[in-house]
């Protein structure tokens, strides 16, 4: 079941001689000089990279795909432990992990699901939930026979309902149309204000409204890995600066 992924990042023994200013706990996110090669890989996938992200909020994680999105928010995560360096998350919080692809149990009806897997006292979360996602009409239906967009709304659903401090989305809502990805963005970023999340999409102009700090993965060839770009963080009751939004939408692209 998927939501036993109640891990903390993963820690490696430190050396006490070590420096470790930039680990600090204020920090949402810190990655320090991790490297990490597929086994059979002739080249690491990275090569000492270096990412820290200063504060909770929404943020990115941007780039091509195979430039390591996934892999670091694995890393992240606690998914994959086979590699060196450091990682470290704001106060030790649990971190989850989502991504688009995950299997929901295609018999079960959405509501009798989200009931089951809904901690006590977050009832009225769901139910507001629900109604932010446009799902209402759904709950009556089995998975198997939701769109991929819907499942991939109700998975989202269900991990923004469990204890986190920081939860990764990778490629969460695909398959969503655009006015209903933007209005759950944005209930998203109005519920959980102090909560830490990682945004993955290939969507810059998404990542250039929506997000805070963007960190824009280059390939393991170039030097630095990544590069952290600053976006609009817009949030509904805000007014949208279209021009500084293009402004960062150039900055991305030209640090990719």
């Amino acid at each position: 079941m998927i939501l036993n992924r109640y891990i903390g990042v993963n820690k490696k023994a430190v050396n006490p001689d070590d420096k470790v200013d930039s680990f600090s706990c204020e920090k949402m996110i810190a990655c320090h000089d991790i490297t990490f090669r597929y086994p059979g890989a002739e080249i690491p996938l990275f090569d000492g990279l270096e990412v820290t992200i200063d504060k909770p909020g929404f943020h990115a994680l941007f780039g091509p795909s195979g430039v390591g999105k996934t892999t670091l928010a694995r890393i992240i995560s606690g998914d994959i432990d086979t590699f060196s360096g450091r990682v470290q998350a704001m106060a030790d919080m649990p971190c989850l992990y989502t991504h688009n692809r995950e299997r929901l149990p295609g018999w079960s009806p959405v509501g009798r699901h989200l009931e089951k897997t809904t901690p006590p006292g977050r009832q009225l979360l769901r139910d507001e939930l629900i109604d932010h996602f446009g799902l209402s009409t759904l709950m009556g239906m089995r998975f198997s026979q939701l769109s991929m967009g819907q499942c991939n709304r109700v998975n989202l659903l269900r991990y923004l309902l469990q204890d986190f401090g920081i939860l990764i989305m990778d490629e969460s809502l695909a398959n969503v149309d655009e006015p209903t990805r933007h209005a759950i963005l944005y209930t998203i970023k109005s519920t959980f204000p102090e909560s830490g999340f990682l945004y993955i999409s290939h969507n810059v102009v998404e990542v250039s409204r929506f997000c805070d700090q963007i960190v824009v993965f280059r390939g393991a060839h170039l030097s630095p890995q990544t590069r952290l770009v600053r976006g609009q963080d817009h949030r509904e009751d805000r007014y949208l600066d279209k021009a500084a939004m293009e402004r960062s939408m150039l900055e991305i692209m030209n640090a990719a």
